[in-house]
C-alpha cells in the first residue's frame, strides 16, 4: 500500500474534525471529492478504514492506526520542507502569528523591533483573531503560532498537538469614571453594586471577569458588553461603568478614567502557543525570545 499524501492528508482531517463535511469546509473541496478520495484510500488499504455513525464517519481500528501515522509522516514531510526553505534561502523564512487588539498596538512593535536586530532573516506576518480562536488557527496550520492567554481565574485549555510558551505577565487593574472612587485600592466586592463594563461571557475574558467577581461573592451587572479593551475604557471614561484592565490594554488608556490597585491582584499570563513537532525550529525560538525581551521594553514581566 503506497497512499497518496493528499489522502492522508484527509484521513488526519477526519480525525481530528469528525466530519466529512468539515474537512471539505477547512479544506475548501466539495463534500463528495473528501469522500471520493477517502473511499479510494480505504480500497488501497484493503480493509475498512471508516464506519457509518448516524449521518457521519467514526474511524475503525485500523482507521485510527492508520491515521497515528498519516500524523508522523505529514509532520515529516513538513519538517523536511522548512529545513529546505531554510537552505535554500539561507536561514531566511516568514512566519505567520495570530494576535489581538492589545497585543497588536503594544508588545508586537516591541517584539518585531528586536527580532529585527537580533534576526532580520526572520519575517512575521500577522493575524488579528479573537483570543478565542487562536489556538485552532495554529492547530490546523492556518498560523505557524500566535499569543494566547491564561487568567489566574480561568486558565485556558491545553490543546493536543500544540506547546505553550509563556512570554510575559500581565497585571489586571480596576478601571473607574476619574473620581468617582475615593481610595487607593479597591477589592472587587468594593465594585459590586456598580454598573460594569466587559466582554460577553462566550470571551476567555468575559468568562476570566465573571468567574473573579463570583469568587468574590456576586455576579456583576453588565450594562454594556465591549469585546475590546479600548472600547470598554471609553465607556468607563464616559461615565458608563466600571471594567477591568490589563497592563497592555491600559498603554492606550483614555483620559477620564482612574486606575486602581485590586486588593485581589488577579493576572493573566501571555504566551505564544505552536505546535509540538515545530519545537525544534530556531525561528520559533527566536519569535519567543524577542518577545519576551520586547514585554521588558513595555514594562510587563517576563517569563525567562
Amino acid at each position: 500500500m503506497e497512499p497518496s499524501l493528499h489522502r492522508l492528508r484527509l484521513l488526519h482531517e477526519l480525525e481530528r474534525r469528525g466530519t466529512v463535511t468539515a474537512v471539505a469546509s477547512a479544506l475548501d473541496y466539495t463534500v463528495s471529492a473528501v469522500s471520493q478520495q477517502l473511499a479510494l484510500l480505504e480500497r488501497e488499504a484493503g480493509t475498512a478504514l471508516f464506519e457509518r455513525r448516524g449521518r457521519g464517519l467514526a474511524l475503525t481500528e485500523a482507521g485510527l492506526v492508520l491515521a497515528g501515522h498519516a500524523r508522523t509522516i505529514l509532520a515529516a514531510v513538513e519538517e523536511a520542507g522548512h529545513a529546505m526553505a531554510a537552505a535554500r534561502d539561507g536561514g531566511a523564512t516568514t512566519l505567520t502569528a495570530g494576535v489581538w487588539a492589545s497585543v497588536a498596538t503594544t508588545l508586537l512593535p516591541a517584539g518585531l523591533a528586536v527580532l529585527g536586530r537580533h534576526h532580520p532573516e526572520i519575517g512575521v506576518r500577522t493575524r488579528e483573531l479573537a483570543p478565542e480562536d487562536t489556538t485552532g488557527a495554529v492547530r490546523d496550520g492556518s498560523l505557524d503560532l500566535s499569543f494566547v492567554l491564561d487568567y489566574s481565574s480561568y486558565p485556558m485549555a491545553r490543546v493536543p498537538e500544540l506547546v505553550r510558551v509563556p512570554v510575559a505577565v500581565e497585571g489586571l487593574h480596576a478601571v473607574v469614571p476619574r473620581g468617582t472612587v475615593r481610595a487607593e485600592a479597591v477589592s472587587l466586592t468594593d465594585l459590586a453594586d456598580a454598573p460594569w463594563v466587559i466582554a460577553n461571557p462566550r470571551s476567555h475574558f468575559g468568562r476570566a471577569v465573571r468567574i473573579s467577581c463570583r469568587e468574590n461573592g456576586f455576579d456583576p451587572e453588565v450594562r454594556h458588553e465591549a469585546g475590546e479593551q479600548s472600547t470598554a475604557l471609553a465607556l468607563v471614561a464616559a461615565g458608563l461603568g466600571v471594567t477591568l484592565a490589563s497592563d497592555l490594554g491600559l498603554i492606550t488608556a483614555p483620559d477620564g478614567v482612574d486606575v486602581l490597585p485590586l486588593v485581589e491582584s488577579p493576572t493573566r499570563t501571555v504566551s505564544v502557543t505552536y505546535r509540538e513537532r515545530d519545537t525544534r525550529r530556531r525561528q520559533l525560538r527566536a519569535f519567543v525570545d524577542a518577545f519576551r525581551e520586547g514585554a521588558r521594553h513595555v514594562g510587563l514581566t517576563p517569563i525567562d
